[in-house]
């Protein structure tokens, strides 16, 4: 399976798929598999887009 993080963008939104308690992060920047996304509910987070395959929001009213 391809990774689907690659294709994230700064100022994209996303939902991290084990903590949805943290809510919608913007991402901040995606670089050599680390996604840096700051979740209004948690703050700025790293992501290890080798282990974790983050959820993008096309509409945050959903």
């Amino acid at each position: 399976m391809e990774n689907l993080n690659a294709i994230l963008a700064p100022g994209m939104l996303v939902r991290h798929p084990g903590h949805q308690d943290w809510g919608t992060g913007q991402v901040q920047s995606n670089i050599n598999g680390r996604v840096t996304v700051n979740f209004r509910n948690e703050g700025k987070i790293v992501i290890d887009s080798t282990r974790i395959a983050l959820v993008p929001v096309f509409d945050e009213n959903l």
